[in-house]
C-alpha cells in the first residue's frame, strides 16, 4: 500500500483524536484544532476538485466530496467533515489496492513478454531487446528462458510450456525443423532458432496487445454506466441543493438540519462503485479466458456470448483433424489403382488444398509439372486439366454431372474423388478425415451452457456430413455448399434466431473470414497461435480445442452475472440510504459506507472474474 497515504491517515487519525479532546465551544478555536487534520487527509482531493472545475470538469467523486466537506465545516459539524474526508481516503487507499491486485492478476495471468532475446552475431552471443531482432537473426534460448520471438528450430531438442498461450499445462516436445512461437517457455535443452517475425508481428506481440485493447470495445452495461455517471451526478447535487433549500423555506425547517441532510446525501450519491467495479468485472473475464487459452477482444463479445443461443461449424480442421489420407482407390479396369492415382496427383498438383496434398503425400513421387497444362479450377467442385494432353476431371459428383460423365458412386463414408479422361469415367479415390479429440464433448458442453442450437456447414458430401454431424451429435447439417453458401446460410439461420440471441460461426479464421466476419461471434480455432486467426476472429481458441467453447460461454455468463450483480447491488444500497439519508435517518457514517463501503465490496466481487473456472 501507499506508504504516504499511510502516514497521512495515521496523522489525521492522531490530531483529529487531539481536537476532539480539546475543551472549548468557542466555533473558531474548534475549526482552527480540526482543520490541521482536515487539510492533512484532504488536501489532494480538494486541489482535484479545483483542478477540475477549471477544466470544466466539474460533476466527479471529488467535487462531491470537497462540497460535502467542506459545507459540513461550514455548518459546524468538524469532526464528521474530518471523519469522512478520513474514511473516504482509507476506502480509496483500499480500492487502489484491490485494483492494483487486480491489474497485477492479469498482468501474471499474461506475463508472456519476453525481457531479452539472445542474439547469435559474428560467433558470439549478446542479449538484445526482442525488438532489435531482424527475420532470419539466429538466437539461442537456454532452459527456463521465454522464446522471445516466433521462429523456426534450427538446432536442439525440448519440451516447451505452452501454458500462457493455451492454458494446457501438459509440455510439447519440439525438436528441428519444427515452429518455436514467442511466449512459450523453453523447460530442458537449448534451442537454436532463426527469426521468421520481427516482435512486433510474433504471436505474443498481437497477444498482449489484444488483452491491452480490449478495453476500447465496450459492452452495454460499460457504455451505460458511463452516460449513467454523467447525467447522475448533476441530478444528485441538483437534488442535494433542492432538498437543503426548499423544505426550510417553503415549510419553516430548519436550515441546519436540511443543509446537513444534503450533504449526507452528496456523500451517498458518489458513483464510483459502479465506474470503477463494472469495467473491472469485464477486464477479470477477459484476463480469466487467457488464463485457460480463450481470447476474448473485448468486452462487448462477453456479453454477446452470453446470449449465444446458435453455434455453426465449420467442418474440417474444426470438428475434425484436416489430415486427410487416402483410404481406398478405386479402378474400373481401364487404369491401374497405381494409375488413377497417378493421374489424381498430377490433376491436383497446382493446389494447396487439403484433399490435393493428400493425394500429393499419397503419391509419394516427385511430379513432372510440365505434363500438366490448361488447370482450371472450379470452386467447391474439383478441377479440369490436361495431363499427357488428355483431358481430365478431377472432383465431386456435382462435377461428373455438369460434364455428363457416367459414373459408379461411392458409397463408403469420405470424401471422394472421382476421376475421368476423356469424359470417360475410370475410377476414384476415397479420402477420408478424422474428428477431432473433444469435438463431441463441445457439443455436449454447449448444450449444457444453454445453447439451443448447432449447426454445422460443409462443402462434403450428403453422406459424409450426415455421418459426422450423427457421431457429434449436431442438430442440423447443410452438406455440398460453395464459400458463398454459408455466407448466405449463416444469413438465413440469423434471420431465424429469437430476439436478444446471438449466433456464433467457428471456423480456422483463414478459409472461413467472411463468414467469421458475418456472425454476430466469429471464433477461430487458432492453431496455437495462428496470425490469420488472431486477426480474424473475436474469439480465438489458442490450443485448437473446441471444447473451449463451452468455456468461453461459461465465462462470459459468469462475468455477465457479476456485472449484474455490481449494478443492481450499488444502485439498489445507494437509492435506500439516499432515501434514508433525505428522511434524516442516515448519518455521515452511513453515508460513507454506501460510498466507500459499496465500491470496496463491488470491487472486490468483480475480482472473481478473474478466477471463473472451468
Amino acid at each position: 500500500m501507499n506508504k504516504k497515504m499511510l502516514i497521512r491517515i495515521f496523522s489525521c487519525a492522531a490530531l483529529l483524536a487531539a481536537a476532539i479532546a480539546i475543551p472549548s465551544d468557542i466555533w473558531w478555536i474548534k475549526l482552527i484544532s480540526f482543520l490541521p487534520a482536515y487539510l492533512i487527509i484532504g488536501w489532494d482531493v480538494l486541489w482535484r476538485a479545483i483542478r477540475n472545475i477549471l477544466k470544466g470538469q466539474v460533476f466527479d467523486e471529488n467535487f462531491l466530496m470537497a462540497l460535502a466537506t467542506v459545507g459540513a465545516l461550514i455548518i459546524g459539524e468538524y469532526p464528521e467533515a474530518v471523519a469522512v474526508m478520513l474514511f473516504y481516503q482509507v476506502g480509496e487507499m483500499f480500492q487502489d489496492y484491490a485494483v492494483e491486485r487486480s491489474r497485477k492478476s492479469i498482468t501474471n495471468l499474461m506475463d508472456i513478454r519476453p525481457d531479452y532475446a539472445n542474439l547469435e552475431a559474428d560467433g558470439m552471443t549478446k542479449k538484445v531487446t526482442p525488438d532489435a531482432v531482424e527475420v532470419g537473426s539466429i538466437i539461442s534460448v537456454r532452459p527456463g528462458e521465454k522464446i522471445p520471438l516466433d521462429g523456426t528450430i534450427i538446432e536442439g531438442f525440448s519440451s516447451l510450456d505452452t501454458s500462457a498461450l493455451t492454458g494446457e499445462a501438459l509440455p510439447r516436445d519440439v525438436s528441428a525443423g519444427d515452429t518455436a512461437l514467442s511466449g512459450c517457455v523453453n523447460l530442458s535443452g537449448v534451442l537454436r532458432i532463426e527469426a521468421t517475425k520481427t516482435f512486433g508481428e510474433s504471436t505474443v506481440a498481437k497477444i498482449l496487445d489484444m488483452v491491452e485493447n480490449a478495453s476500447n470495445k465496450k459492452a452495454k452495461p460499460e457504455k451505460f454506466i458511463t452516460k449513467f455517471a454523467r447525467f447522475y451526478t448533476p441530478i444528485v447535487v441538483i437534488s442535494a441543493a433542492f432538498l437543503a433549500i426548499l423544505p426550510p423555506l417553503f415549510f419553516g425547517g430548519d436550515w441546519k438540519e436540511w443543509t446537513e441532510r444534503a450533504l449526507i446525501f452528496l456523500v451517498i450519491s458518489c458513483p464510483c462503485a459502479l465506474v470503477i467495479s463494472v469495467p473491472m468485472s469485464f477486464f477479470g473475464g477477459i484476463g480469466g479466458a487467457s488464463k485457460q487459452g480463450v481470447l476474448i477482444k473485448g468486452s462487448n463479445y462477453i456479453e454477446s456470448l452470453s446470449h449465444v443461443k446458435t453455434v455453426v461449424f465449420d467442418k474440417t480442421g474444426t470438428l475434425t483433424k484436416g489430415n486427410f489420407k487416402v483410404n481406398k482407390i478405386s479402378a474400373t479396369g481401364e487404369y491401374s489403382e497405381e494409375q488413377i492415382l497417378e493421374i489424381a496427383a498430377l490433376a491436383e498438383s497446382f493446389s494447396d488444398h487439403p484433399i490435393s496434398q493428400s493425394l500429393k503425400t499419397a503419391y509419394g513421387k516427385d511430379i513432372d509439372s510440365s505434363r500438366v497444362t490448361n488447370v482450371e479450377e472450379l470452386s467447391g467442385r474439383g478441377i479440369c486439366v490436361k495431363v499427357d494432353g488428355k483431358n481430365v476431371i478431377a472432383g465431386n459428383d456435382k462435377l461428373m454431372n455438369e460434364f455428363g460423365v457416367k459414373f459408379t458412386a461411392c458409397l463408403e463414408i469420405g470424401t471422394v474423388v472421382y476421376i475421368a479422361v476423356e469424359k470417360q469415367f475410370v475410377g476414384y479415390v476415397l479420402i477420408s478425415d478424422e474428428l477431432k479429440v473433444g469435438a463431441k464433448e463441445a457439443v455436449s458442453s454447449l448444450k449444457a451452457q444453454g445453447v439451443d442450437n448447432t449447426v454445422m456447414l460443409t462443402g462434403d458430401s450428403k453422406t459424409v456430413a450426415d455421418s459426422v454431424a450423427s457421431a457429434l451429435n449436431i442438430d442440423k447439417v447443410y452438406s455440398q455448399l460453395l464459400p458463398g453458401d454459408k455466407v448466405d446460410k449463416v444469413e438465413e439461420l440469423l434471420g431465424t434466431l429469437p430476439k436478444g440471441s446471438k449466433l456464433m460461426f467457428v471456423g480456422d479464421g483463414i478459409n472461413d473470414a467472411p463468414v467469421i466476419s458475418r456472425a454476430d461471434v466469429g471464433a477461430a480455432m487458432g492453431g496455437l497461435g495462428s496470425d490469420a486467426a488472431i486477426e480474424a476472429a473475436d474469439v480465438v481458441l489458442m490450443d485448437d480445442n473446441p471444447q473451449k467453447l463451452g468455456t468461453a460461454i461459461k465465462i462470459s455468463k459468469k462475468t455477465m452475472g457479476i456485472v449484474y450483480q455490481n449494478i443492481i447491488f450499488a444502485l439498489g444500497i445507494k437509492f435506500i440510504i439516499l432515501i434514508l439519508g433525505a428522511l434524516g435517518f442516515a448519518n455521515m457514517w452511513l453515508a460513507v459506507f454506501a460510498d466507500v463501503g459499496v465500491a470496496f465490496i463491488a470491487i472486490i466481487n468483480a475480482m472473481r472474474a478473474l478466477y471463473i473456472k472451468d
